[in-house]
């Protein structure tokens, strides 16, 4: 019950917040009550990530990675625990991005690749820009789908200064709300055994499941997009230990996959490698 509480603590903080702005009588009652509320919102939310802090000696999960291709590892845990932050069930999420061979600007580019990073202009663009967007993702191992939400829209990125200030602020009010205000377009995945795989900023319109389906591994599910708390068009991956990532905790997970040295590698990619899947993936059991 505690925990469910502490699950409204963006109403309350919104409360707090709403008091303050709309007082107009100086420090006061509602002023006093909406500092009041700021501070119970602040102590409800934080007390809810220390219970999402996971065990760390649990092993990682194998499966299969979840796209086709070669693709660049961002914010993952082979880097740094918590990779995200430990709240939302992100303690070992990662984030991916297509990165097509033969992309980019040079000579031998033969691929165009994603719209740079700008200081002031253009502020943003289309995601439709981006290689990663509508990208196809793919269940990585056996399962059935728990939740799902698709009609948030792709909004343009946050590649530029300004719009990357305003994601910071964009994403503190997102976190206030519910899950899918951080996820935008999501799929939950029950693989058995009380994990979860969660796939966030999906593009509207893409999804191939509903809640109820039953999903093999390797079965395409969904579209990379741009929807939610995203700066650009890519992929949001992580496991839970429940299906709620309000209460869930991370879980740990493993890949086959093979670096741009021709390595091939069992575990996750540190940030800024590039990779692709190794084929034939392994089974689950494996």
């Amino acid at each position: 019950m505690p925990v469910m509480l502490w699950k409204r603590y963006g109403l309350v903080f919104a409360a707090g917040a709403l008091c303050i702005v709309v007082n107009a009588q100086g420090i006061g009652p509602l002023w006093y009550t909406g500092v009041a509320l700021l501070i119970v919102g602040q102590i409800m939310r934080v007390t809810l990530i220390r219970t999402q802090r996971p065990p760390l000696e649990r092993e990682p999960l194998l499966l299969r990675v979840p796209t086709t291709g070669r693709w660049l590892a961002l914010n993952g845990p082979a880097t740094k625990i918590p990779s995200h932050t430990h709240s939302h069930a992100q303690t070992y999420a990662i984030d991916l991005k297509y990165i097509p061979e033969g992309s980019g600007s040079g000579e031998g580019a033969t691929t165009p690749q994603a719209p740079p990073f700008r200081w002031l202009w253009p502020l943003a663009r289309s995601p439709r820009l981006y290689p990663t967007y509508g990208m196809p993702l793919l269940a990585p191992a056996d399962g059935v789908v728990v939740a799902t939400a698709g009609r948030q829209r792709d909004h343009l990125s946050r590649m530029s200064l300004p719009a990357f200030l305003f994601l910071y602020l964009e994403g503190f009010v997102r976190s206030l709300g519910w899950p899918r205000h951080l996820m935008g377009n999501y799929i939950v995945l029950d693989l058995g055994d009380g994990v979860y795989a969660a796939f966030a900023h999906l593009r509207r319109g893409s999804l191939r499941v509903a809640a109820g389906d039953r999903v093999t591994a390797g079965q395409e599910i969904a579209e990379c997009g741009n929807s939610g708390n995203s700066s650009e068009p890519h992929l949001h991956f992580q496991l839970m230990d429940g299906p709620d990532a309000m209460t869930a905790r991370g879980v740990p997970f493993a890949w086959c996959y093979r670096d741009d040295d021709g390595v091939e590698h069992i575990g996750v990619p540190e940030d800024t490698t590039h990779f692709v899947p190794v084929s034939p993936l392994p089974d689950r059991s494996t």
